[in-house]
């Protein structure tokens, strides 16, 4: 039966944007354009206290998205946790990562998962659950490489990875290299702009930083920035047009998070002729940078 259909399944945290926001978004714009008619279906995510974890991904199981006011769905798109979870004949996912912290990144200071009884379980059943959902998958497809290598370690499924330009692949261009040198991502404690702003101690005094993005760990690093340097510059959120000009007289990119799945970062800064420092366990980034 010919695909027509498609609903594209998104886990939500309201107010909060990013990479895997703007994968979604892009893959329902370019189904829309090959002539699909596909819809976008987000249920917003609440990971604290852990406890609700299990009530969340409930919800997304409780789904039947088999058909919609009388009419059936042909395909259903997973994309993040839990949104796999939804109930679905021909289900696929295009996996952008699963719960980390109960993951690859448990054991690590970015999980809030401890040695105790009560979190060696839920991990526990974490990990047996999404076997489950993924297992139920048609077909399976990852953002990168190092996505599906966790989903062989942790839950022993095979995945194809299927890379894909960043949104603004065909707006990047170079102007110059500045004086500054730019990061661009969340503002969280994993994707670690504490060390870009602690190697400012050892940069020559006539460069800047300039750091594009918003999270919880905002005020942290802003008083940790007004102890190491004045030529550090906030930006925020930032517009596209603002984005590009950015990228394209920039100096260098700096982008060193801990084990990141894919990142746009990467290829935006390249798309843009720039330089990218990362670091040897920062994940996906290092599918496209060669260390010279």
């Amino acid at each position: 039966m010919a695909v027509r259909t498609v609903l594209v399944c998104e886990t939500q945290v309201p107010f909060v944007t990013g990479g895997a926001e703007s994968h979604v978004r892009e893959l329902v714009k370019h189904l829309r354009t090959a002539g699909y008619e596909t819809d976008l279906v987000s249920v917003p995510f609440k990971w604290y206290p852990k406890e609700e974890i299990l009530g969340h991904a409930a919800a997304w199981r409780l789904l039947d998205l088999s058909e919609s006011n009388g009419r059936s769905v042909d395909l259903v798109i997973g994309t993040k946790f839990p949104s796999y979870f939804a109930r679905h004949p021909n289900k696929v996912v295009w996996l952008i990562h699963q719960y980390r912290a109960a993951y690859e990144l448990c054991g690590t200071e970015y999980s809030d998962f401890a040695h105790t009884e009560q979190d060696v379980k839920l991990r526990e059943q974490l990990i047996e659950l999404d076997t489950t959902m993924l297992g139920e998958c048609q077909r399976r497809y990852t953002n990168s490489e190092n996505t599906a290598a966790r989903l062989r370690r942790f839950n022993g499924l095979d995945a194809d990875a299927l890379y894909h330009p960043p949104p603004l692949a065909e707006q990047l261009y170079h102007e110059a290299y500045g004086s500054y040198i730019l990061s661009v991502g969340r503002l969280e404690s994993v994707k670690r702009i504490d060390l870009i702003i602690g190697a400012m101690r050892h940069t020559d005094p006539g460069i800047r930083l300039v750091i594009v993005g918003e999270g919880t760990q905002e005020l942290a690093l802003r008083k940790r920035a007004e102890a190491v340097s004045a030529q550090i510059d906030f930006r925020g959120r930032v517009t596209d047009s603002e984005l590009i000009d950015l990228y394209a007289n920039a100096r260098a990119v700096v982008y060193p998070p801990y084990d990141e799945d894919f990142g746009y970062v990467t290829l935006e800064a390249f798309l843009a002729h720039k330089p990218v420092v990362t670091a040897a366990d920062s994940g996906g980034p290092l599918a496209f940078i060669e260390n010279n």
